[in-house]
C-alpha cells in the first residue's frame, strides 16, 4: 500500500522528504482512515472501543 501511494509515479527531491511522507502515510493509515469492515472506525478507534469491552 505504501509504495502505491505515495511512491509510484512521485520525485522526491530529498532522503527527509521521502520520510515525511512515510511518517505522514503511516499516521493517516494508522489514526485516520477509516474501514468499512472495522465499523467505518479508524484502526486506532476501533481497538481502544474494543478494548474497554
Amino acid at each position: 500500500m505504501l509504495k502505491q501511494e505515495i511512491y509510484y509515479g512521485k520525485t522526491y527531491h530529498s532522503y527527509q522528504e521521502l520520510a515525511d511522507a512515510i511518517i505522514q502515510f503511516i499516521e493517516y493509515y494508522n489514526v485516520n482512515r477509516i474501514k468499512e469492515k472495522l465499523g467505518w472506525q479508524s484502526p486506532i478507534a476501533y481497538r481502544l472501543a474494543n478494548q474497554t469491552a
